[in-house]
């Protein structure tokens, strides 16, 4: 069965939500939206689709079964509340929202509407973390002991510069909401429910009015401990890094593969180019999105992962600012 989808924001990510579906024989994308009329017209002319003049258009058409929330993080649930209840299926981008109460919001939405909530989370479906967490489950690091996720990025002042919604607390959020969230997720997946947070937070390199550098120290559930490091003010970009530690191992993962032996010298291509990302991990996250609708189940990311990410962010910021511990629900 082949479903169609629509896109809401034609920025960035917006193309490879759209190579993404063009991966799968079972999607298909049907139309595109967005408040600047023109970039809506010139990405449906590139990919083959419709552009419709606004959110309403697109949400009533009846070949329109899955949206993709494309718009800044801090519309998400605005955008994702009125899909849902339009009766459409939903993919959002990473992060769920920048607050709790939005992305309650959503989750609420969706569950009402009986419709399927998947958050981006791709890396999730990379081959070295899905050999992790295979690990994991069968126990072969043994008692967890240590956790520790790296996003160190490069950003320059013209990628906060170009769209007025970056770099803001309302619509963007700082290096972590936006660029370490993915990784803030995979640690979590690994190392289970965080307990507290004790962080700090600087705006060390760029004229923002949020963080482009944060470092987190996390207690976990199981008794494990961990550190967040996030910035966009490491010249000139490195790659992502997850290090587990367990009581019989460490495994660390680079950009998606697991490493042997020192990582080489290179910047990762997304550690200084937010352009460049590759699609399969999108393409299989919204694969999984559309079993799930088939199957009647949740998705492997569902919006409550989604918000248990932005639990652990929101601590991170609220700690930096009280320069307290910040302690979570488990």
């Amino acid at each position: 069965m082949t479903r169609g989808f629509g896109i809401v924001g034609t920025g960035v990510i917006a193309a490879w939500h759209a190579d993404a579906i063009a991966m799968l024989p079972q999607a298909r994308l049907v139309a595109v939206t967005d408040v600047a009329a023109g970039a809506a017209t010139a990405f449906a002319a590139a990919r083959g689709c419709e552009a419709e003049p606004d959110l309403a258009a697109l949400l009533a058409r009846r070949d329109v079964e899955v949206v993709c929330v494309c718009v800044p993080s801090g519309l998400h649930a605005e955008v994702g509340v009125r899909a849902a209840e339009a009766g459409k299926h939903l993919v959002v981008e990473k992060p769920i929202d920048v607050s709790l109460d939005a992305a309650d919001r959503l989750i609420e939405a969706a569950r009402a509407a009986e419709v399927a909530l998947t958050v981006i989370s791709q890396h999730r479906f990379d081959p070295g973390l899905v050999e992790l967490k295979s690990l994991l489950d069968e126990g072969a690091l043994g008692r967890l002991v240590l956790g520790e996720a790296s996003t160190k990025w490069y950003r320059t002042q013209g990628y906060y510069d170009s769209a007025a919604w970056r770099g803001t607390r309302a619509l963007d959020g700082g290096s972590l909401m936006n660029q370490g969230v993915h990784y803030v997720d995979l640690l979590r997946w690994c190392m289970g429910p965080v307990t507290e947070v004790t962080a700090v937070c600087a705006t060390q390199a760029h004229r923002i009015e949020v963080e482009d550098t944060s470092l987190a120290l996390v207690r976990f559930g199981s008794g494990a401990v961990g550190t967040i490091l996030s910035t966009t003010a490491a010249f000139p970009g490195f790659p992502q890094r997850l290090e587990i530690t367990g009581t019989a191992g460490t495994v660390t993962v680079q950009d998606g593969a697991i490493i042997r032996g020192a990582p080489g010298a290179a910047a990762a291509a997304a550690g200084s180019d937010p352009a460049a990302l590759d699609a399969a991990g999108h393409a299989a996250q919204i694969a999984d999105q559309l079993a799930a609708i088939d199957e009647g189940r949740e998705p492997a990311v569902s919006g409550q992962s989604g918000r248990d990410a932005l639990e652990i962010v929101c601590a991170v910021y609220e700690s930096a600012r009280t320069g307290r511990a910040v302690t979570l629900s488990r």
